[in-house]
């Protein structure tokens, strides 16, 4: 679901900065803090998605003890789905503070995952538990 949101969200900043002319200028791409936005929001994306899908295809159903990164991939891919909600707001300035724009409501629901389905606390303590008892065995 993470994935979804901040993808939903990256699609509506790149779409509102090419669309939105400011400043004598046909669109917010010429801005150097539009940019990082856009390209911080691009990269955090890409790296929650190959985390996700890296773990979900090395996973064997038929064992268990997959908790670790179960864990971490719901910490990171629901602190980084808020993080480019927020971007997504910022670049769409008050627009993206207003119900009718669909930010507004990624924002929210990006929010949710942070609490919802664990808390990012009880996942801080499920992964340190868990590599505490591997002895840092997991680590490549």
């Amino acid at each position: 679901m993470a994935i979804g949101l901040a993808r939903r969200s990256l699609d509506e900043m790149i779409a509102y900065a090419g669309n939105r002319p400011a400043f004598g200028k046909p669109n917010l791409y010429g801005f150097g803090q539009i940019q990082k936005h856009i390209a911080e929001s691009y990269a955090e994306y890409m790296a929650g998605k190959c985390y996700l899908y890296g773990f979900a295809n090395s996973l064997d159903l038929s064992t268990y003890g997959h908790g670790l990164d179960a864990d971490g991939v719901k910490l990171y891919c629901a602190q980084m789905s808020k993080n480019v909600a927020d971007r997504a707001i910022q670049v769409l300035g008050g627009y993206g503070y207003v119900g009718e724009y669909t930010v507004e409501r990624l924002w929210r629901d990006s929010k949710l995952l942070e609490i919802g389905g664990g808390t990012s606390e009880s996942h801080h303590k499920n992964m340190s538990r868990d590599l505490h008892r591997l002895g840092g065995n997991k680590l490549e």
